[in-house]
């Protein structure tokens, strides 16, 4: 059995930046992403006369939100996104809701991109700003919560 070649050669791969883009537009990045995840319902089927197992079969498959989060930075590309998607631009649609195409991108301290999640039916669900205390030194960071229809993993 021969064993996976990590991205970039013979290490695991590493990154501190991570791309979001939206229908081919830099949304920013980040430091962090949570939900790259599948999960698979299982639908169990009982077979008369069959009593040494049960059937199992793949059912609906779960995509959970993903959250992106970050240092926050001058660029509005990211509220915008959520008002056009979410926000104002959603209501002033007429309440109809437009989907993009999304990528999430892993990209290599030489600004090489590595590695692409490509994200189906994607729209802002949460936006998260700075806890503000003028008493406080910690960074202000900023967080993004999207849903989607699931992603394909694509290696650039």
């Amino acid at each position: 059995m021969s064993e996976q070649t990590p991205l970039g050669g013979g290490s695991p791969t590493t990154s501190s930046r991570f791309l979001l883009e939206v229908d081919g537009v830099e949304i920013g990045t980040f430091r962090e992403v949570q939900g790259l995840r599948l999960d698979v319902d299982v639908v169990e089927h009982v077979e008369g006369g069959q009593n040494g197992y049960v059937h199992q079969l793949p059912g609906v498959m779960r995509w959970p939100h993903l959250v992106f989060t970050r240092g926050m930075v001058q660029s509005d590309a990211l509220f915008g996104w959520v008002q056009k998607s979410s926000g104002q631009g959603f209501a002033g649609n007429g309440d109809t809701l437009t989907r993009a195409t999304g990528a999430v991108t892993v990209v290599d301290d030489r600004g090489n991109r590595m590695r692409s999640w490509e994200l189906d039916g994607v729209f802002a669900v949460s936006w998260t700003g700075p806890s503000l205390s003028a008493d406080s030194d910690a960074p202000l960071t900023e967080s993004l919560e999207v849903a989607h229809h699931g992603f394909r993993a694509v290696t650039r």
